[in-house]
């Protein structure tokens, strides 16, 4: 009873003392009335009304969720009548009846609903067509007016802004999917639902009062909803790519066995881009992933343009000549580069005129400042000058436009978008990795007692390296030293500090307001391409340069990963390495299970080992090794295993979920010849 003084205090109403006389004028006493719900709680509701309003004319529209499924919402007719309400009971008889965990749903905090199902942790489910969950720390009105039914809405305000009257009360159940303990199962035979004009009814012939509330929820709420392990293959491996390099009698010439690649989308559409094209005038493959930015028009344009920049650069002078030849003669050009791309993996068709005149006047410029001599030419050069060229081309292709209106949109969507990029170029035993952005490239060494390590073949280029928050500083007057990285970001507004396009940061607003207003109506209407970086004094303040890496490998130097920042905010690299490195020998170190702080049961233990041992017999289902990385890098859980109720949940979010929880993720996994590098350091 003092408890139910309390909650009527919140109310308004602070009773009378035990023996006092009823009053004889003001205003009437509060009525509680009582009303069961089908999914097992009752509503309270407290009425300060003169004279006391109908029970029936007051809940119909609270209780519509209730009486039948959501396109049931009418008001009842004439005929048949509804069922009469309950008896009148005491509020602690109403109180005494079960404990109420639904606050969010009351305005004023106050507890008018009994839900007996739901447990401690308060979490409920609003009623109506969304279902919307809503914990009582970050409850809102407008938030659960907004998940009511039609009719709710229209009445939910005059109970809520009435000042004559306190009305509170509502309806929630209790999510069992994520909440309660799920209830014994009932078979769907013994449940019958019927529509009627008036409700939706249960007819249960000898199920009791609690078969009765577990049989609505049954109907009512999904108990649980998880992908099956073909629905989580079939995503996992929609993207997926594999490349063998052939054989010549028998034996594999080349330092590369073949790569593996795959894509999980976390955007839509998904942002990131990978290529892999094997060098034909010269020796060598190109392989390289794309992190995009503010859409993906610039990481397509620099997946399908970087590798022919940088074959070109490769070719020695003689070549440079006899393709250039061949356009002037209108002969049949040599093929540059072997393509090895995914059914999904395209190339602009509409652009290609364009990217072909762009790329013929940087083999120009190249046979021009080339003066004949033989010279060995310098990979590590050859990648910065292909990188920086590129860059400077999407820029001029935007600033000069182009008379096709279609093409002079595309050039400008890729210069004002962004993208980073991450680049490896394999000849022989020597690894070029070329890395602008925070894309990663890591290289998997396998040590003389089976372990694995892994080496860092590129730095990122944000906040947290420090010799590049320098070198920004050192390339602006010091009275931007404050503002040119602003909360880990350039200028507070981008994550990486060298990329492809951006042209916001890099070119004068001057440029930047002329190129808007004599684009096109969509770009002058886009908001973000308008917008000015503050404290923007000094541009240029991105670069497309590249950081060079140089490494020989040696035969105990089995794989390399290139992966997108996707891959790295989830899983540490060491991680990374071991897991690949098992997959690809096919042996499988069982780590010892760290539980940390939890206090662990000696049944829960056995319940962890056995789990393990039951995913051993899935661990090489994935003949893709990058599929494989995937499959931990979302499916993993604390204990370092993959969870398919995680890996489920991960996969079934909706696209505009998606993002808050991962980043887009791309994987390129080269496999080295141990064998090939071994005998090419004996010959030397």
């Amino acid at each position: 009873m003092p408890r139910a003084r309390g909650l009527l205090a919140g109310a308004g109403w602070t009773g009378r003392p035990r023996g006092a006389p009823l009053p004889v004028s003001g205003p009437p006493p509060p009525r509680a009335v009582a009303l069961s719900l089908p999914g097992g709680g009752f509503v309270c509701l407290v009425s300060f009304f003169s004279p006391p309003l109908s029970p029936s004319s007051i809940l119909f529209p609270l209780l519509a969720p209730f009486t039948g499924p959501e396109r049931d919402l009418a008001p009842p007719p004439l005929s048949p009548p509804p069922p009469p309400p309950p008896p009148l009971m005491s509020i602690s008889s109403l109180l005494s009846m079960g404990r109420c965990c639904c606050r969010c749903c009351c305005p004023r905090g106050l507890w008018m609903l009994s839900a007996p199902c739901c447990d401690d942790r308060r979490m409920c489910v609003c009623p109506g067509p969304r279902r919307i969950g809503i914990p009582v720390r970050s409850s809102s009105l407008p938030l659960f007016s907004d998940a009511m039914p039609a009719p709710t809405q229209l009445f939910f305000p005059l109970i809520r802004n009435c000042e004559l009257s306190r009305i509170y009360g509502t309806a929630c159940y209790c999510h069992h999917k994520h909440l309660c303990c799920s209830p014994p199962y009932i078979p769907q035979s013994r449940l019958r639902y019927t529509p009627h004009p008036a409700y939706a009814t249960f007819y249960r012939p000898k199920d009791s009062w609690w078969q009765y509330t577990q049989g609505r929820r049954y109907a009512s709420t999904p108990q649980k909803f998880y992908l099956t392990p073909p629905q989580v293959n079939s995503i996992l491996k929609a993207n997926e790519y594999s490349f063998k390099v052939p054989e010549f009698d028998g034996k594999n010439v080349s330092s590369v066995l073949g790569f593996d690649s795959n894509q999980l989308p976390a955007n839509a559409p998904i942002e990131d881009r990978r290529s892999a094209a094997t060098c034909l005038q010269t020796r060598g493959m190109l392989l390289g992933v794309f992190d995009g930015h503010a859409g993906c028009a610039c990481s397509q344009a620099v997946s399908e343009r970087l590798f022919y920049y940088i074959a070109v650069s490769l070719l020695p002078h003689e070549t440079l000549l006899e393709i250039e030849n061949a356009v002037e003669s209108g002969r049949a050009l040599l093929p540059i580069l072997q393509w090895h791309k995914h059914p999904n993996d395209y190339f602009s068709k509409e652009a290609s005129k364009l990217y072909f005149n762009s790329l013929r006047t940087y083999w120009q410029e190249l046979i021009d400042l080339n003066t004949g001599e033989s010279t060995d030419i310098d990979v590590k050069e050859a990648l910065i000058n292909a990188f920086k060229r590129l860059d400077n081309d999407i820029s001029l292709e935007a600033q000069v436009g182009d008379p096709n209106s279609f093409l002079n949109y595309l050039v400008l969507r890729v210069a004002f978008s962004g993208a980073t990029a991450c680049v490896a170029h394999v000849d022989g035993v020597d690894l070029h990795v070329a890395n602008t952005g925070d894309s990663r490239a890591m290289l998997g060494v396998q040590e003389e007692d089976g372990s694995w390590s892994a080496v860092t073949l590129s730095n990122d280029h944000n906040a947290q390296n420090e010799r590049e928050v320098e070198r920004l500083k050192l390339e602006h007057p010091k009275n931007e030293a404050k503002s040119v990285v602003k909360q880990d970001r350039l200028l507070g507004l981008l994550m990486p500090f060298r990329a492809f396009g951006d042209v916001k940061f890099k070119w004068s607003i001057d440029l930047q307001k002329r190129v808007i207003e004599s684009g096109p109506d969509q770009l002058n209407d886009n908001e973000y391409t308008k917008f000015i970086p503050p404290n923007y004094y000094t541009p240029p303040y991105l670069t497309a340069e590249p950081e060079v890496t140089y490494h020989r490998l040696r035969p105990q130097d089995k794989f390399l990963v290139l992966a997108t920042d996707g891959l790295w905010e989830t899983m540490h690299r060491q991680d990374v390495v071991r897991i690949v490195g098992e997959h690809l020998t096919g042996m499988h170190h069982q780590q010892p299970i760290a539980v940390g702080g939890y206090k662990v049961t000696l049944g829960q233990m056995h319940g962890l080992l056995t789990e393990r041992r039951a995913k051993m017999s899935s661990v090489f289902e994935d003949q893709n090794a990058a599929t494989h990385l995937i499959r931990h890098a979302v499916g993993n859980n604390e204990f370092g295993a993959v969870d398919h109720e995680r890996l489920s949940k991960m996969l079934s979010l909706p696209e505009e979920l998606a993002r808050m929880y991962r980043d887009d993720i791309t994987i390129i996994v080269v496999q080295f010849n141990s064998h090939v590098v071994g005998a090419c350091q004996n010959q030397e």
